[in-house]
Order: structure tokens, then C-alpha cells, then sequence
């Protein structure tokens, strides 16, 4: 197993390389970056979208559109502000040079640095993403056993069809829906609509603390629970199926064991292996692409609003940044995936593999 970790470990190096180079070289090729960005607030004007996408680059080189009436010198200290004065292999290595001892920068327009930024971001998400995850994970798996073995039963089609109907609504539009019946959208006002806590969190007693923080997270989680644990049931529910019509499963039977010890005691081990086991691929899942639009409807500040702000005003350390330690956190989390198949399963031996 040693070996099998460390051969992963040493290809985490280069795939989050090949990361970087594909995103930074097409990110900053595309029109309208933090240069234009800054010549059009200095002329008090916004870059629009004909100026954004009529094919100028704001990688140092050329005439931009937004500088048109500026002098020369002021256009070049902006560049030489961003670093947009080097040529972008430059750019690059030295940006790539910083990131290896965690040194990611400073926000170009939040003037703070990028790490602080994320801490100061990342309690948000980290609570969407957990709660959501843990509570997907109690609701699928339960449902998606009960559905196996009442497989083709009137219970079955029912749930199946609650299910699909469920996936295909957008996480999003549930949300509006329950700001609208419980957040005084038009008929209850049951829920806070705005926050992660109330403003006098810091006068509440640990108790009430606690009770004030679920209370706001239960319109978000459940927008994001509602539409998101059809795929882990129907995935459970297959897991169980295929495991309960194997030998050793009819063997036990033979033997005399009740049905609850053979379910639980011989084919959950092996059903839960790939659900169990992709627990961490999923809570990444959720955590860094499943709740920006929810964060925004419930004016979450979090990683999500953070990443889409700073794409919008083409903020790069920010951009960057949270592409290589996301990136890192990701190809980590693939590593600890594998890991817990072991844990699951013990009969797993990956230092078999070729």
C-alpha cells in the first residue's frame, strides 16, 4: 500500500501542473483582463461586451481598447502593476514559483491577500458542502436498500419516479421556491432569507448559537439536498441488486440466516464499497460546484460568489489561487477515495495492481 500511495503522490505533481498551464494560458488569452478592467474604472466607464470580445488581450502586449485617450506611462505602470509587463511564460513560472510555498498573492481589486480571502470564505462552503453531503448520504443509502429489496414493488416505481422528477429540477429553482413559501417570499416567514447567522450571533449563548446557525442553513442545505440524492439512491439501490442475486448471497440464505443478517452482514460490505467510498469525491463535488447560485440566492458569501466575482472581474491571483490549492485539495481527496476502499474493504490491495 506504501507503494501504491507514494506512485500517487508523484503524480499529483504533474497532473496539477497540466492543470495550471491549460487554465492560465487560456484564461489569459481571453479578452478584457484586470489591465482593461482598470483603464476603464480610471475613465469611469465599464469594458462592455463588444470591447470585451472584439479580439484585444490584455496580456501586455498590443493596444488596448479601454486605454484609448490615456498616456502612455500611466497604461504601463497599471501593466507593470499586474505584472503584465513580463512576458506570460514568465508570468507563469513565477506565479508557479510562489504557489509551491503556498505564497498566493493578493487580490487585485479586494487588496487582500487571496489567502485570507478563502479562510475567510471558506466556512460557508465548508458548511453547504458537509451538511448537504452527510445528508444525502443518510437519505440515499436507507432509500436506495429499501428500494433493492422491494425491487419492482408499487414502492419502487413510486420513489423512481419522485426521484427523476426531483433530478431534473435545477438545485436553484427549488431554492426560489422555498424562499417564496417559507422566507416570506408570499406566504410563510418561518426561515431567515439572508446569512450564515443572525447580526447578534456573538451576544447568543453556545446553545442558542447553534440552534441560530441551523436555522439559517436549513432553506440552503434543502434546496441543495432535494435535487441531489437521486443519483446516490439509484446508485445504492444497483449495488444492492447486483450484490443480492450472487452465489454467496443465495448460499446464506440456504443456511438458514435471517434476511436482515444476510443483507447487513454479508451484502452491505460489498453494495457500499463504490458509495462509501466516494464520499470524499462528493463532498468535493458539492462543496466547489454545487452552490454558487445557492449562495447567491441566500446572499452566502462563500467560495463559490468569491470564484465567480473574481471571474467576472477577471481577478486572477484569486482565480489562480483557488485553482491550484482546489486542484491539490481534489487530486488529495482522490488519493484518501482509494484509501478508504481499503478501509471498506480490507481484501482490496492495490500494491497488486501493475
Amino acid at each position: 500500500m506504501f507503494a501504491y500511495i507514494l506512485r500517487r503522490l508523484m503524480l499529483v505533481v504533474p497532473t496539477l501542473i497540466g492543470i495550471m498551464v491549460v487554465n492560465f494560458f487560456i484564461i489569459q488569452a481571453a479578452p478584457g483582463g484586470p489591465v482593461e478592467q482598470m483603464l476603464a474604472q480610471i475613465q469611469g466607464t465599464s469594458v462592455d461586451a463588444t470591447e470585451r470580445f472584439s479580439g484585444s488581450t490584455s496580456g501586455g502586449s498590443g493596444t488596448y481598447r479601454g486605454a484609448r485617450g490615456l498616456p502612455k506611462e500611466l497604461v504601463e505602470r497599471i501593466e507593470k502593476m499586474y505584472g503584465f509587463d513580463k512576458p506570460i511564460y514568465e508570468r507563469f513560472f513565477l506565479m508557479m514559483k510562489n504557489y509551491l510555498v503556498f505564497d498566493f498573492g493578493e487580490s487585485f481589486f479586494r487588496n487582500k491577500q487571496v489567502v485570507d480571502l478563502v479562510l475567510e470564505k471558506m466556512p460557508v462552503s465548508i458548511s453547504l458542502g458537509l451538511w448537504t453531503t452527510l445528508i444525502i448520504y443518510f437519505i440515499s443509502i436507507p432509500l436506495g436498500i429499501a428500494k433493492a429489496v422491494r425491487d419492482g414493488s408499487r414502492f419502487d416505481v413510486s420513489t423512481s419516479t419522485t426521484l427523476i422528477v426531483l433530478n431534473a429540477i435545477p438545485g436553484f429553482l427549488f431554492a426560489l421556491l422555498l424562499v417564496v413559501l417559507f422566507a416570506g417570499g408570499g406566504y410563510f416567514k418561518w426561515f431567515p432569507l439572508r446569512g450564515l447567522v443572525s447580526d447578534d450571533w456573538s451576544s447568543l449563548g453556545l446553545v442558542d448559537k447553534v440552534l441560530d446557525y441551523l436555522w439559517h442553513m436549513v432553506l440552503p442545505i434543502g434546496a441543495m439536498v432535494i435535487g441531489g440524492f437521486a443519483t446516490l439512491t439509484f446508485l445504492t439501490k444497483n449495488s444492492f441488486l447486483e450484490e443480492i442475486n450472487k452465489q454467496y448471497v443465495l448460499t446464506a440464505r440456504a443456511k438458514g440466516l435471517v434476511e436482515r443478517r444476510v443483507l447487513y452482514g454479508h451484502v452491505f460490505r460489498n453494495a457500499m464499497l463504490i458509495v462509501i467510498a466516494g464520499f470524499p469525491a462528493a463532498f468535493i463535488a458539492v462543496l466547489f460546484t454545487g452552490s454558487l447560485l445557492i449562495e447567491v440566492i441566500f446572499s452566502l458569501d462563500g467560495i463559490g460568489l468569491l470564484g465567480f466575482e473574481a471571474a467576472l472581474n477577471r481577478d486572477y491571483p484569486i482565480m489562480f489561487g483557488t485553482l491550484y490549492f482546489f486542484g491539490l485539495i481534489g487530486l488529495v481527496m482522490g488519493i484518501i477515495g482509494d484509501l478508504t476502499y481499503t478501509f471498506v474493504d480490507p481484501r482490496i490491495d492495490f500494491e497488486a495492481r501493475g
